[in-house]
């Protein structure tokens, strides 16, 4: 790598869209981002804004049929900056994968070996690691000669203790099936926790933080002295905290009751605890901005909507403030955790023998700054935390290259 290669391209490649930034490492400069949607549509959706020229978002439609298609259109837009994937101060691509099992933990430079474990991880990740390793495969077509790093979803939770990861159903058959906790939004996580601790001013491993990142998709963490502990999520990212569309934490005898009495086979079962579930299957709607304003209206459904939600979280927190014994701080976070005031509020309100509690002045200002939200005497800080996955990747993307 020369010297002057500082630039890393984070790729988040889905089943039908592809979310890229480019990134300047040697200041954190975000250089120009976008996205590609409803990939193999009949209309597709580019949305592209060159940070570095100071020019406006540009956006056009027309037919994109697949990633490979894609990605050579987002190598065109970047060109048309002089910001093109030829460029020598691009030193590495870096790609979200979302699932790593337990052989991945840590950013990996991807050669054909770690692709072939990637494909290998498909049965327990079959929604994700497929458009993944679409992503990754078209990028090393498009620059072979320059590093692709996996940087994977499941990391930051390997750290798990067994009690921690491990379900409570026959090792063999556990074994065999690679049935186990594993966890998801890892990247985020790590991220949150670790800026949580600079917002205190420690150092990551002095601290305690119960991360919520709380967007469409869901998941809580315990992380005790920089390390996961204790996480929402499972073998899939269905487990746990209420989401816009997922059920969380559910009796799984309740597939088996699903099968027998309604007749639903396991497609359907599926189709129904991951995408009609959660908030838009107890109210129709999956953004809590609506959700609120039907509360506001008097909507007994979204209330009621709401409080299961709240209900969940709080169930949570308690059970992590277990699990660590000493909490230093609650971090909210994603597009729910950062915006919503009433979802911070409501999920610390009577947990005040916790140490908690929510200065209202505080927690309605909108900011997408890191900030605590508590009163100075609450024994607990609890902060509004904004993520950066992409930073978080280039980040670890450009270590491991520099190194």
């Amino acid at each position: 790598m020369t010297a002057n290669a500082t630039r890393v391209l984070v790729l988040n490649s889905g089943s039908s869209s592809v979310k890229y930034q480019l990134l300047d490492m040697s200041d954190g400069a975000r250089l120009a981002v976008g996205l590609v949607e409803r990939i193999g549509e009949e209309t597709s959706r580019l949305a592209h804004t060159p940070l570095a020229t100071g020019g406006g978002k540009r956006e056009r439609e027309s037919r994109i049929a697949d990633h490979e298609e894609a990605l050579r259109a987002v190598a065109d837009e970047l060109a048309a900056d002089g910001l093109g994937l030829d460029s020598p101060e691009l030193a590495a691509i870096g790609h979200r994968v979302v699932h790593g099992g337990l052989k991945f933990t840590e950013p990996t430079v991807i050669d054909d070996e770690v692709l072939k474990e990637i494909q290998r991880l498909v049965p327990v990740a079959p929604l994700h690691n497929p458009a993944n390793i679409t992503g990754i495969k078209t990028a090393r077509a498009l620059r072979p000669d320059l590093p692709q790093v996996a940087v994977f979803d499941t990391a930051f939770h390997t750290t798990m203790p067994e009690h921690a990861a491990r379900y409570a159903i026959d090792v063999a058959t556990a074994d065999a099936h690679r049935i186990r906790r594993y966890g998801f939004h890892g990247t985020s996580h790590a991220y949150v926790s670790r800026k949580t601790a600079e917002l205190l001013g420690k150092a990551p491993e002095d601290v305690n933080v119960i991360v919520l990142h709380l967007g469409n998709g869901a998941s809580a963490s315990a992380v005790a002295g920089g390390r996961c502990v204790d996480t929402s999520m499972g073998l899939t990212p269905l487990e746990g905290l209420v989401m816009g569309t997922r059920s969380g934490d559910i009796d799984p005898a309740v597939v088996f009751h699903l099968k027998r009495v309604a007749g639903m086979d396991a497609d359907e079962i599926d189709v129904l605890l991951n995408k009609k579930s959660g908030l838009i299957g107890l109210c129709g709607d999956n953004d809590m901005r609506e959700i609120r304003r039907r509360i506001d209206e008097g909507d007994r459904q979204a209330a009621l909507a709401f409080d299961i939600y709240i209900h969940r979280l709080k169930k949570y927190i308690g059970a992590y403030s277990a699990v660590l014994g000493r909490v230093d701080a609650v971090a909210f976070t994603a597009g729910v955790g950062e915006n919503a005031a009433p979802v911070r509020e409501a999920a610390v309100k009577g947990l005040e023998e916790l140490g908690l509690a929510v200065d209202a002045d505080l927690n309605a200002v909108r900011s997408d700054e890191a900030r605590l939200i508590s009163p100075e005497y609450a024994r607990v800080a609890v902060a509004v935390v904004p993520t950066d996955e992409e930073l978080e990747i280039a980040n670890q993307t450009y270590a491991l290259v520099s190194n």
